[in-house]
């Protein structure tokens, strides 16, 4: 178990408590499985990541599976674009109740473009639709959000003149660009995207090989103020507690390369571990469902040989401070 000291959003500073009560190998038939996401529809979990020879091969595949827990998975839908690599898988579920799916494809043939996002949509998990063209071509939609019924998706640059941007959906399901350049120093790219009780925009970011940054805005999400978190990062994903902690899971680069649960302070940005996973090497790319106090992480590494996919349960509590 670990305490550490932490704080909300506002209000005195809060205790952490972070324990981890099981974790186990989900999947490791394939040569190189990786890049997770987890959700929760209709009382099932829903895994999604990718199937491959290798990092960087160009077979890669999406596999989504189900559990009741957590701990018994079994496959219910496999996507292939025998054009493309499929990557980064995110799961999540729409206000009208489906299943979507949003992946970047890495195209064989870059002559005319290179990557394309594409979105899905299930009403069983099972069914998916055809791939619908998510943003523009060659900005790599890494992960969508809604704040109530209004969908927002932030993307990076891939190429020449790094930077991220921020889409909203319109009323065709299709994205407009919102605000072009909300962050254009150094390779940014992977990001986290969430909404805080009052509306409230943050994006936890990648920036290689630089510390991470958080950054925060209030709509309508044009303008951005950006808070250095301290140390690198990868592959990050972020949800708040109930009472309105931040948590991550992300790849840690100091000492030894892992997949963590942290915590981020929304007033100085600072990064706190609070829970090394087992993992190591290449490694991390999390999904989150928050339950309570449960929190069930789906994340990937090697530190077992092969990359393999993993979940994991753990018991998060925190604890206003006392007077």
């Amino acid at each position: 178990m670990v305490w550490l000291n932490a704080k909300k959003n506002t209000g005195p500073a809060a205790k952490t408590i972070a324990e981890l009560l099981w974790v186990q190998r989900a999947w490791k038939a394939g040569k190189h499985n990786a890049f997770t996401d987890l959700c929760y529809f209709r009382q099932r979990y829903y895994l999604v990541f990718r199937e491959a020879s290798t990092h960087h091969s160009k077979d890669g595949m999406l596999r989504i599976m189900s559990s009741v827990q957590g701990k018994k998975w079994r496959t219910v839908a496999v996507l292939r674009n025998p054009a493309a690599d499929l990557r980064d898988g995110k799961l999540n579920v729409t206000p009208d109740g489906k299943l979507q799916l949003l992946a970047a494809a890495a195209f064989h043939d870059k002559a005319k473009q290179a990557y394309q996002s594409y979105l899905w949509h299930s009403p069983d998990g099972k069914n998916w639709s055809e791939p619908q063209a998510a943003g523009e071509a060659d900005y790599w939609l890494w992960r969508l959000s809604w704040l109530r019924d209004q969908a927002y998706a932030v993307a990076y640059k891939c190429g020449a003149d790094r930077h991220i941007r921020l889409y909203q959906q319109n009323a065709k399901g299709q994205f407009d660009v919102l605000a072009p350049r909300i962050y254009d120093e150094g390779y940014a790219n992977e990001a986290a995207l969430l909404f805080d009780s009052n509306d409230k925009a943050w994006c936890l970011l990648r920036k290689d090989p630089d510390h991470g940054q958080l950054g925060y805005s209030l709509p309508p999400y044009t303008h951005w103020q950006w808070l250095d978190i301290g140390c690198r990062i990868g592959g990050p994903q972020a949800i708040f507690t109930a009472s309105g902690q931040m948590l991550a899971v992300v790849r840690l680069y100091d000492e030894t390369v892992r997949t963590s649960l942290v915590t981020l302070d929304q007033s100085t940005g600072k990064l706190t571990e609070l829970l090394a996973l087992p993992s190591g090497g290449d490694c991390s790319y999390a999904g989150m469902v928050l339950h309570q106090n449960k929190l069930v992480v789906s994340y990937y590494s090697s530190h077992q040989g092969r990359c393999s996919i993993y979940t994991a349960l753990l018991s998060v509590e925190v604890q206003a401070a006392t007077s």
